[in-house]
Order: C-alpha cells, then structure tokens, then sequence
C-alpha cells in the first residue's frame, strides 16, 4: 500500500537523503511545514507509523498541512506534547523534507496556526503517488478574509513550493506577507456563530418583499381613474412603459447581484461594487433617504384612509390635517417596533399582510361577476363589450396628458429592488434575487393589467349615483354605453361623484366586501412602509461599514446575532417621523421616485460600464442581459425622472454630482475592482497601442524622464525639480536599483512598488516607481534604460543626481557612475545631472514620524521597513543620487534620529531647507540658460517647461552662449532671431567673449590639487607597473590624457568663474554638460570636470540632449 510505504521511504529526493541515516525532525533551518495524516473515521490511537497510515487508508485519511512557527517550542516531532492526539500520534516520518507531526503536539502552543487543507477524501499519496505539499483546488482558498461563510484556508505560496529547504521560505513567518495584521489572524481563525441567524429563501426574502412594495395604493385608488383618463388601451400601455423599465432594471440586477457573493447593502452594494466608491456613496446614501422618506410617503396614505373613514362616520379626533398627524405618528412607531424586534417578525408580519392584500384583489375579481342593481346608478353594470368600447379610448380631462398620468402611475411599478435591499439577510442572494424579482415584476404586472382591464369593462367614466335616472322612453340623442343599458347620465357634464373619472373609491364600490378593500389599502401601505423602514437602515448600515463618509461611523454597529441596524433605525424613524408631520407629500413624492429611478439608472448603466470594460472578472450566473439593452433601461430611467418631475429630476442630479464629486475629492482608502478600474485600464492599454502605432514628430517631443532616485522620499527635491518640466507633458519613472542578495531584494522589490507608489500619489506626484535587482548599480541602469517603460511611453533622458561625495568614497563607483553616462547616451538617451551645494540625499534625516505618517495601511502588505546592512560599505556614500549600497536602499527611521529627538545641525538644516526650495513659489527671479552647445534644443526645451508651471511663471529666461568679441553683436541677433522663430521668451542674451581666457592661477592650483590622489604619474613609474595599475585602477588620471585634454580642463574652470560672476544670483542655471570620450578620458578626470564647472553655484542642471532636434519652427 502506497500510505505504508510513504512512511519509511518517500518518492522525493529530499525523503532520500532521510532514508540515508539523517537524523529526523526538523532543525530550525527546515520549512515549517508538516504534513498531517488525518483520519475521517473512527480513530485509533496507533502508536507506530505503520499502523496509522493503514489507519488512514481505510478511513480514507486526508494529509493536513500546518503552517508551525520553528520558535513555537522546543519540542521534538519525535516526542507529541498533545498526548492523546485525536489523529493516531503519526510522528516523526519525514515526507519530502516535510515532517509529519500528530494534530495534538502542533496545538499545545498558544499560537495560530493556519493550516492548509486538501479535500475531504482526498488521499495525497493516492491521488499523485507521492506525498505533497501543494493543495487542490478548494473553495475556502478563495475565500475573503473577512468571509462570514466559513474558515479562509492559505494555501502554500510560491516560496513555500520553490525555495530551497534549507532556507526559511519567510522571514516574518507569516504565509504570503498577508496576514501579517491582527485583522488577518482574527479572519482566519474565525469560525462564525450561525446558530439563530435567520436567513430567508426566494419567496419569503425576495417575492413577498416585491410583490408587498410594488402593489402600492395606487393599485385601489389610482388605477381606475388611470383608466378613466387615458382609457384601457393606453393604460395598458403605461403598465407596460412602466414595467419595460422595471424589467430591464430587474434583468441587470440579477445579473450584477449573480457575479459574486453580494453582502448586506443592495443596491448600494451592487452599485459601489460594480461602479466603485463615487457612484456607489452617492446613490447609497440618496437611496438610503428615499426609503426613509418612502416610510413616511406610504405611512401618510395609510392615515388618510383611516381619516377618510373616520370623516365618513363623523368621528375627526380634532381636525384632518393634524388627525393624519397623529395616526401616521403612531403607525411609525408601532412599525418600529416590529423592524426592531427582527428580521423573523417583520418577514412574518410581511406574510400576513400579503395574504390580506391577495385577499382583497380576490374580493375585487368576484365583485365584477355579481352586479347589484343598486351599484348600477354609481356607474357598475359589470362586463359589458358596450362599456368595454367606449372606455378603450383615451378621455383626458382636467389638463391631464398621457406623460401626466404616467408620472402618477410610475411610482405604483417601483419596488423591485425590496429583495435585493435585505440582500444580506438571504440564505443564497444569487439565485433569489433574480428569481424572485423577476416573478414579482411578471406577477404584478399581471394583476396590473388584468384589474385595469376588468375595471374599464365594468364602470362607466361619470355616474350620478342617483336611482332615478333610469331611462323609461328610448331617448335618440344618446349614444353613451350607459343609455344602451338604461341609464342616463347625461348631466354629468358638469361634475358628478361616481364613475371612474370621479371616484377614487371604484375598487370598494365594485368588490363584494367593501372594507375587505380598506384592509387591502392599508395592507398595501403598511407592507411598502414596512419595507421601506427596514431597507433605508441596512442600505446606510453597508454604506457607513465602508466609511465613505467618515461623518457617519457611528451608524455601522449591528446588534444580535443578525447584526441589526438599531441606531439605523431610529434615524430612518426619525427623519419618517418629521416628514409625516410636514404632512405635505405631494412636493415629496416626485422627489423620492426620482431618487429610486437614480438608482435604477445606474444599477442599468453598472451592467453596461461592466460588460464594456470586458474585466476578465464580470461573468455573471444570469446570462440572460444585454449591454446595450442596459444601457436604453438607463437612458429610459433618466428619461422616466423628466417626465415625471423635470425640477426634480434636475435636483436628484445635482445632489447625485455634489455627492460624486465629495466622495471623488475625498479618495476613500477602498479597493473593490469595480468596473471603472477595469475601463481605464482598457482605455489605458487601448491608447498605449494606437500610440505605439504613430511615428515621433518633432513637434510632439516630450521630455520622457528616468530619474535614479533610489527611493523617491529620499531625493524629493531632485523629484520636485524634475516633476516641474514633466508633469502632465512627459513621462516620469523613478529608477531604484537594488543590490544584495537575491532573495532579500526580491521581497523587497514587491513590497516597496506598493507602497512607493503609493507615496508618489499621496504627494501628488504624476510619476511611476520602477524598482530593479541587479548586481551593481550599472547593470540596474542598464536594465531601466532598456526596459523601463512601454511602447511610445518609454524614457528619453536619464536624470541623476550629483555624486556630491565622490572624492572621500570608493573611486570604483565613481567609475560605476560615470559609465551609467557613457551606457545612457549609447542607448541614445539625453542626460541631465542636478546638483545641488547642499546635496540631495535627506534619507538620513527622516524622522519615524514621517516615514510611517507617509505610508498609508495597505489591505495586503505589511509596511514594516527591516534595516538589513548587506554590504560591508561604510554609510558615506550616501548622497549620491541612486541605492548604490542596501544600507541605504530604503530610509529608515531610527531610535537615535536627529530629527526626532534633538534639533538638527546646521548642515541638516539647510539641506532639508534646499530639498523642499522647489516646492515654493520661485517669485520673481531668473532662470539662466547656458546653451553653448548645440545639444538639439533641450538644454533649451527644458528651462522653457518649467516656466510653464504656476510656481516658475514669474521667472524670465535668460540665455548665454559663446562667441568671439568682434562678433558679439551679431551673435545676440542670430540667437534673438532663433528664440523668437522658436516662439520662446527672454529676458536678455549676453555673448560671452571671453570663454577662452586662462582660468586664474589660483583656481588652477585648487583643481590640480583636488586631482592629485586620483593621478596615475606613469612618467615617474616603470612601464610595467604602470599598466598593471592602470588595469586594476582605471579611473585614474595618466599624465598624456591631463596634456591631451589640457583646453577643456582649462575651460570648465574658466566657465565656473563666468558663471559665478553673471549667474550667482539665479534661481536655477540650465548648463549644457560636457561630454567625455568613452574609452579616452578617465572617470576620475571627467567627474572633476563636473565638480569644478558646477561648484559654489545654485542649483545647476547640466543638461545633453542626444543631438537629435526637439525644437522646431516649422508649424
């Protein structure tokens, strides 16, 4: 059997080496993984392996893995510390280099283990014939952390199944650095309560609530004057207009609600989830009011009827207004009262009052058939083709229009979203909300136009109500379907109190019970109520869980096991309450129909957004939607809101945009793929290709920037000034080379793309974070510059820091830098270097306040920075404008910062003073441009962009360039006439005549004296040994090279005076950058080249573009 042969000989190389004679169990260099063997039936407490893996066998055991922190104890597997271990005691079998332990002594620990678990009755050895770690697919891997449903399972990561063993797959023990929080471990080990939940099924949870909510009070005292006004063949039409809209709605909620587990919230919840946060918020909380609103509007009609029946008998308490008052006072609260007592009753009271409400419609349907002669004077005969005839045309009275009295009827067919509302209170909302929606829409529906059709065939449009207007002669002049059955209601003409033009109260008139019909009226009005005051509070219950507006925290708490809104409710109380006191509803009722159509509109345009977006993740169950027709259901819903009320309409959109754009300007911390991500995405990759597909002009030139940050916080004002010239005009990539091991590198990389990206963002910056591991740091330029970027968006120009320290570290990075010159301009790169006196590099002085006040929490990384000092390179190297060594990779907050507890030193001071100049307003100062040599125009372009920007506007450009002092004159209207040609303005150009004079002795002196460590001095050396060192050490200077290359020395030095001469006072000096020969001059001649040009300046950009023109005049 393969379970017994498992035990002392494994099909895996690893279990080989066991085999061999190496002691089992696991040192603390092992993985941390053991594999169970966990019997599903009867257990025996078998103490040898054997037996337990014949055990399992039959039992059809299952392989377990538990995830077991090494420091947990000292323990040996050897020896279970859970004594009875309920799963037979399998110890010490070494499997694949996984050491199997029993149950019992992984839980003797007080930790959290999170296992990872294969299916029940799958047999690892059997299934694959050989014992493994990896896990077959299972539902609770997929799980959300913060599932309600059931245990979330780990399974192994790529580390766990790939790194080598005698390594740790984790450094913080923790699977996937994802359950790092207590959040984590809370879901993990969470195992939810369901005892007592109560969870509805289709009918009760979805059906009932919709049939409830859409058989309004319009169904008995609306529907028949509907019908009088525009007849039955257009009051069919209204119907089906109506439920047209509603159907389309009702198609695209079943199909959003299919595509995924759905939570508590309806359509807030589909809607944020599918849209995201700004549409979602906006519409939750509009929805959530106008259900609160809905609770007085039903509440309202319900007290009316009682006050109608009380003026009947003569029984007003005072007088109408202030009885309706009273009555809807107390119907709310008792109302209230049942929503508080739970979810059961309130579905149970739900029932009662949908049997009363069918009961009453019964009652109607067998009124038709019986005609009483005493009902015929108010207008009753029963069906009769002759009445059918005359009322199937249109009769519209009093300045009523088809679109008036379909705005009346609209809010009659709303209600459709009732089931989805309690969508967190269903047992499976994926199949009952479309079920039972689409059921209630089509039953509803039916009664609709079966009533409206009944009603037209049976009463007349104007009845007396008079008995004696019976007709006794023929009379010739009267054609109305009333005389052909002796009736003459001809002095209706004025006014009369029956018929269907007259009285509201025809259903009652016609039905064999009469107050059967009252009951239904307050049955109908009391369900919608009742509905409505338990969506308004779950509705805002998800929205304030998901602290989109922050203001309204305290509303998230639930109570009792079903998690009960109760501070929901008494706000959705409060607000019915007030409303039923104003007591003037008809400016209301507009008003919230159209909250509901804004709804409905965006649920229809969620699909649509969705399906276009084409997210790999939209696939919903109910296939039975279109896109397009979405989209129509959304144009019709906003149409619908017009011709209902067009000033309300117009304020549900401008409260619906107020909201969008408050929740869009706050940026909630929230991450819910919706499918506006996945359409810019689309539209991102869709441009990225069209782009890639149009050739470079010169006039779309654009500087597209690689900037060698190391991290971005480190170097901010190198990011600043750059951010100037490239935002939204170029492409801005922040280059962080990491070097170090391998492994540590690796899990930085992913860690610091999150979270410096997310840095960038928080600061504004429209810039991307790309972070590489390579050995050194010319190799990770290399990379960058070849890879960095996509398609057309690629860098153009490599922007550097100035290594300010270059002379007191290890010349061989010098070499290093320079080179990253040589390999950019190979690739045909501009390059720029930014130096700055005071330097660039603030890492050393970020405070822990700062760094984790910059560092926002992510739901999946843990942003904790580990100082880990790979290279044995002192920390002096810091300033120069990459990661040239990990100690610095990453700015770490430390104990003894300066900045946190003790005031700085001077030097910190006006270094962190300089790194943050840019971010200020620059006033009215100069930029100087030193364009003396012809790089294709950016040295131009650049200064140029910046003035573009609000904080530079007020900067004037100027321009120096070289000449010879006969030709001054002609030189300036040469480059005059070039600038303007080029359309950029200036203040003034000087023509520098003097470039070639000699340099001052004394400055000489300084330079030679600041080469002399770095000089080679072969003349004064045996040939031999001068190569030999000239090989190991070839950044040094050779005496050839200094005479070769004695004129350009001489003029770095001589242009460094002009420039303190004429640019000291500048805000920023834009200077074309010399170039070196590769191969010809040494690192460490062309570095102090760059020293002794841009020293004691303010800030300098030496600037080379790649010769290739970015400036043109032609249009």
């Amino acid at each position: 059997m393969e379970g017994k042969q498992a035990a002392p000989a494994p099909a895996s190389d690893e279990g080989a080496k066991d085999a061999l004679g190496r002691a089992l169990g696991p040192t603390p260099s092992q993985s941390r993984f053991q594999v169970d063997l966990v019997a599903e039936g009867p257990r025996k407490a078998g103490g040898d392996v054997g037996t337990a893996g014949k055990g399992g066998e039959e039992a059809k055991g299952r392989f377990r893995v538990n995830f077991v922190d090494p420091s947990a104890g000292g323990e040996s597997p050897g020896e279970p510390g859970g004594g009875g271990s309920e799963s037979g005691n399998v110890s010490g079998v070494q499997n694949g280099g996984d050491t199997v332990m029993s149950e019992g002594s992984l839980h003797s620990g007080g930790h959290h283990h999170y296992y990872y678990d294969t299916h029940t009755n799958t047999y690892y050895l059997r299934t694959f014939g050989h014992n493994t770690m990896d896990a077959v697919p299972r539902i609770d891997h997929y799980r959300h952390t913060a599932a309600d449903l059931g245990e979330k399972l780990l399974r192994p990561s790529l580390a766990e199944l790939h790194d080598e063993l005698d390594k740790e797959p984790f450094e913080d023990g923790y699977a996937n650095g994802e359950e790092g929080t207590a959040a984590g471990e809370a879901a993990v080990t969470y195992t939810p309560d369901s005892k007592g939940v109560v969870k509805f099924g289709w009918i009760k949870g979805v059906l009932v609530r919709c049939m409830l909510n859409i058989w309004g009070v319009m169904l008995f005292i609306r529907l028949s004057w509907i019908v009088g006004q525009a007849g039955i063949g257009l009051s069919v039409l209204v119907i089906g207009m109506a439920t047209v809209v509603t159907t389309i709605t009702g198609l695209s909620t079943s199909a959003i609600a299919t595509n995924g587990f759905v939570r508590g919230g309806g359509a807030y919840y589909l809607i944020s989830r599918s849209l995201g946060p700004e549409f979602g918020g906006a519409i939750g909380l509009i929805f959530a009011f106008a259900n609160a609103v809905a609770v007085a509007m039903y509440v309202v009609g319900f007290a009316e009827t009682v006050v109608e029946l009380l003026k009947e008998n003569g029984t007003l308490m005072i007088d109408e207004m202030n009885d309706i008052r009273i009555i809807g006072a107390i119907t709310v609260v008792i109302l209230l009262g049942i929503s508080i007592a739970g979810m059961e009753w309130e579905a149970k009271a739900q029932i009662v009052l949908l049997v009363i409400l069918i009961l009453a419609i019964g009652d109607f349907v067998i009124g038709t058939f019986i005609p009483l002669d005493s009902k015929k004077p108010k207008g009753f005969f029963g069906y009769k083709a002759e009445i059918f005839m005359e009322n199937f045309g249109p009769d519209f009275r009093e300045d009523e229009t088809f679109f008036s009295v379909f705005a009346i009827f609209f809010p009659a067919a709303t209600g459709i979203l009732a089931g989805a509302n309690i969508s967190g209170d269903l047992a499976d909302p994926q199949s009952a909300i479309p079920k039972g929606t689409l059921l209630a829409i089509l039953i509803t529906t039916l009664v609709y136009v079966g009533i409206a059709v009944s009603v037209g065939s049976c009463v007349v449009r104007d009845a007396t109500g008079n008995v004696n207007d019976t007709i006794v002669t023929e009379l010739t002049n009267c054609t109305a379907a009333a005389c052909k059955l002796n009736y003459d209601f001809s002095s209706c003409q004025t006014k009369c109190p029956y018929g269907l033009m007259n009285n509201f109260q025809v259903m009652s008139m016609v039905s064999g019970f009469a107050p059967l019909i009252s009951a239904g009226i307050f049955s109908a009005t009391l369900s919608s109520a009742l509905a409505s005051l338990v969506s308004a509070p779950k509705i805002f219950q998800a929205l304030c869980k998901d602290s989109i507006y922050p203001g309204f925290q305290m509303f998230a708490k639930g109570y009792g096991k079903n998690n009960e809104p109760l501070r929901g409710y008494i706000l959705t109380f409060l607000i019915a309450l007030g409303f039923i006191l104003i007591a003037e509803l008809n400016v209301i009722a507009p008003i919230i129909s159209n909250f509901f159509l804004a709804s409905y509109a965006l649920i229809n345009f969620s699909v649509f957004h969705a399906s276009l977006a084409k997210s790999p993740g939209w696939r919903p169950a109910f296939k039975y939607y279109n896109m397009w027709i979405s989209l129509v259901g959304a144009i019709l819903c906003c149409i619908v809101m017009f011709v209902i009320n067009w000033w309300a309409a117009l304020l549900t959109y401008v409260i619906v945009l107020g909201l969008y754009i408050y929740v869009t300007y706050k940026k909630p911390d929230v991450n819910w793929g919706s499918s506006t991500q996945a359409l810019t995405y689309l539209n991102a990759l869709q441009h990225s290709i069209r782009l890639s597909g149009v050739e470079d002009h010169v006039k779309n030139f654009r500087p597209q920037c690689l900037i060698m940050t190391g991290a971005p916080n480190a170097r901010p004002a190198l990011l600043h000034l750059v951010h100037a010239f490239t935002k939204n005009v170029g492409l801005m990539i922040c280059g962080h080379v990491h070097m170090g091991p391998r492994r540590q590198a690796m899990k930085e990389l992913t860690t610091d793309l999150a979270r410096y990206q997310r840095w960038l963002i928080k600061n504004k910056m429209k810039a991307f974070y790309a972070p590489v591991h390579a050995e050194d740091l010319r190799d990770g330029g290399q990379y960058l510059m070849q890879a960095a970027g996509l398609g057309r968006m690629r860098p153009n120009t490599l922007v550097v820091g100035f290594k300010k320290n270059w002379r007191q570290g290890d010349m061989r990075e010098v070499e290093t830098y320079i080179n990253l010159f040589h390999d950019a301009f190979d690739v045909q790169y501009g390059v720029v270097v930014i130096r700055l006196q005071e330097g660039l590099d603030i890492s050393h002085l970020q405070g822990q306040e700062e760094l984790l006040s910059s560092q926002e929490k992510s739901p999946c990384t843990k942003d904790v920075i580990v100082k880990v000092d790979y290279s044995k390179k002192s920390e002096t190297d810091t300033s120069i404008a990459f990661a040239p060594s990990s100690s610095e990779r990453t700015p770490t907050p430390r104990k003894d910062s300066k900045s946190s507890s003790s005031p700085l030193n001077m030097t910190d001071q006006r270094l962190l003073d300089a790194s943050s100049q840019f971010q200020k307003k620059q006033g009215k100062s100069n930029i100087d441009v030193w364009w003396l040599f012809d790089d294709g125009g950016l040295t131009l372009l650049i200064p140029y962009l910046i003035t573009t920007k609000k904080k530079w506007k007020e900067c004037k450009i100027r321009v120096f360039i070289g000449g010879k002092i006969n030709r001054i004159d002609h030189d300036r209207r040469a480059m005059a006439t070039l600038l303007s040609k080029f359309r950029i303005d200036f203040s003034d150009i000087m023509v520098l005549g003097d470039i070639n004079t000699k340099p001052k002795k004394e400055n000489i002196a300084a330079f030679e004296e600041m080469i002399e460590p770095f000089r080679l001095h072969e003349d004064d050396k045996e040939q031999e040994v001068a190569d030999k060192m000239k090989e190991d050490e070839p950044w040094r200077i050779t005496d050839n090279e200094l005479e070769l290359y004695k004129t350009k020395t001489y003029r770095q030095i001589r242009l460094n005076e002009l420039l303190k001469e004429h640019s000291s006072t500048a805000n920023i000096i834009v200077m074309s950058l010399p170039v070196a020969r590769k191969g010809a001059v040494s690192s460490a001649l062309y570095m102090a080249w760059l020293e002794v040009l841009s020293k004691d300046l303010p800030p300098v950009l030496l600037v080379r573009g790649n010769h290739q023109s970015v400036l043109t005049f032609y249009s």
